[in-house]
């Protein structure tokens, strides 16, 4: 079976091997609801644009909107999200209720939707054995799916949990990447460690692209900024980044600064995206 379906489109979303990938995920709406920066989603939309962004993560719900829209412009390839969880809930964080999560879409359905990659969650560390075991189930099926029918798979691989200190601790980091690469997805979106040494030791000891997530929105746009220069510096394939973006005082601006900030790392291994 020839995967160069795959190949093309995860080229596409990773900005090839010329430079590293500066992706902005705006799929929070789904399980955080409209989150300030989220009310006008084809509004923000309209400001992710090239040649900044490389790729933008969406539901299939607001890829439906963006492609019946005749305001929009210019789109970015699109990864889409195929999945929900309960972790980010107030009864996931504190343990009060039962994890879970769900798949909400099939690989097909995004092809048919216009995506150039579909993301899923893959937790680990918190204690329920049950349901990090359906956690690789269902990423394992969606892997397989991708592979038939030509799709890349990026699996936002994170450790969460009650009794869990340090969700950035490379052990934590190294174990949920190799997981997701054993699994079969094509890259990973992952926390960052904390530092430039350790986040390197991690990217190092992975077999496919890391990018980073940018998690919660920083003090200052300066702030992250120095998130997106240590990612660069550290190796990884590039950055997720969403309520740092949607939620910039001006967001042309801080992402044009994202860009320059991750091409001053200079140019990727060619072979990286291939593996």
């Amino acid at each position: 079976m020839s995967d160069c379906g795959k190949k093309i489109r995860l080229n596409r979303v990773l900005g090839s091997s010329k430079r590293r990938a500066l992706v902005v995920a705006f799929d929070h709406a789904l399980v955080l609801g409209p989150i300030p920066g989220t009310e006008d989603p084809l509004g923000k939309i309209r400001q992710f644009a090239p040649p900044h962004v490389d790729a933008v993560l969406l539901n299939l719900g607001i890829i439906r909107q963006v492609a019946n829209s005749t305001t929009v412009g210019p789109i970015p390839p699109l990864i889409a999200r195929l999945d929900w969880t309960s972790v980010w809930s107030a009864s996931g964080q504190n343990g009060s209720g039962a994890l879970c999560s769900a798949l909400l879409a099939r690989p097909e359905e995004a092809l048919r939707h216009g995506a150039d990659a579909v993301l899923t969650y893959l937790f680990v560390g918190t204690g329920e054995a049950e349901f990090e075991m359906k956690e690789i189930t269902r990423n394992a099926e969606v892997a397989r799916e991708c592979e038939r029918v030509g799709i890349p798979l990026i699996v936002e691989s994170l450790a969460r949990g009650k009794d869990l200190e340090n969700p950035g601790d490379p052990k934590w980091l190294n174990l949920h990447t190799r997981i997701a690469v054993e699994i079969g997805a094509d890259a990973v979106k992952t926390d960052y460690t904390g530092d430039v040494g350790s986040m390197h030791s991690v990217v190092e000891q992975c077999p496919i692209p890391i990018l980073v997530l940018g998690g919660s929105r920083h003090a200052s746009d300066e702030q992250a900024l120095d998130i997106v220069r240590d990612v660069a510096a550290a190796g990884a394939a590039g950055v997720f980044f969403g309520r740092n973006v949607f939620q910039a005082d001006n967001i042309g601006t801080f992402l044009s600064q994202a860009r320059a900030a991750l091409d001053g790392a200079g140019t990727r291994d060619p072979q990286a995206i291939l593996r």
